[in-house]
């Protein structure tokens, strides 16, 4: 059974999320304030973690930013309705995905779900392989059985949703890959107007590769169609600064 953190001081809420997660065939323990929160993220064994923006003692944004640094756990932030910088904070500081309060426990489920569905495919594919495969595309390595990856030599830290987004660019380096396919192959589910999450996701592994290497745009935007990873970057170009 999947383990699921919920913080949130919603007491109400998180009554109704475990009774809600419970049936459907979770295992769900809350917590109340970010403090502890955060000591029983990093303590426990998780599956994944529902993180909401507001907490008292440590916001959400704090939780996850100490989370990072130490965990790759999967994070589903709550965000008040209609906060749209909330949400795009919460994707480039790290979460996974966003639910904007209130929210039909249904749909959260879904995306629990599409979440860690999308974790198990990587983890069985990683698992299967016989012999290691590597990807190379330029100056940029990645290491599929270990999740590793590799820029000019260096290690970079990658979350699991930007190594599967690096992944399905890599793989198509030199085409432009749908911003809807990527919604549906990164993130699990289904497209809908206005969401922006697979862009931040762009913007926070541009940051980690490097926007540019000797003049070369490595992640280019086609407008209203998405993205594409060029083949032009050289696998000797320097790596990005800091």
């Amino acid at each position: 059974m999947e383990r699921i953190l919920v913080i949130d001081d919603d007491v109400a809420l998180c009554d109704l999320l475990t009774e809600y997660l419970v049936s459907e065939g979770f295992l769900v323990e809350s917590i109340h304030n970010g403090e502890e929160g955060l000591k029983t993220a990093c303590e426990g064994n998780y599956n994944l973690i529902v993180l909401d923006v507001m907490l008292p003692r440590i916001n959400g944004f704090e939780v996850l930013k100490h989370l990072r640094s130490r965990s790759g756990v999967p994070v589903i932030m709550l965000t008040a309705r209609g906060e749209d910088i909330d949400r795009i904070v919460g994707l480039e500081i790290g979460a996974d995905d966003y639910m904007p309060k209130p929210f039909n426990p249904r749909e959260l489920v879904a995306r629990i779900r599409a979440v860690l569905r999308r974790m198990h495919q990587d983890r069985e594919a990683a698992a299967v392989q016989m012999v290691p495969e590597k990807l190379l595309v330029g100056d940029v390595e990645m290491h599929m059985s270990t999740r590793l990856v590799v820029l000019s030599g260096k290690n970079v830290n990658l979350t699991s949703m930007e190594f599967s987004l690096l992944e399905v660019l890599l793989r198509k380096a030199g085409r432009f890959v749908s911003r809807d396919e990527l919604i549906r192959s990164v993130l699990g589910r289904t497209p809908y107007p206005y969401d922006r999450s697979i862009d931040v996701h762009v913007s926070r592994l541009r940051k980690k590769l490097g926007h540019r290497v000797n003049g070369t745009e490595r992640i280019k935007t086609i407008r209203n169609i998405g993205y594409l990873y060029a083949l032009t970057v050289g696998a000797g170009d320097s790596p990005p600064e800091g």
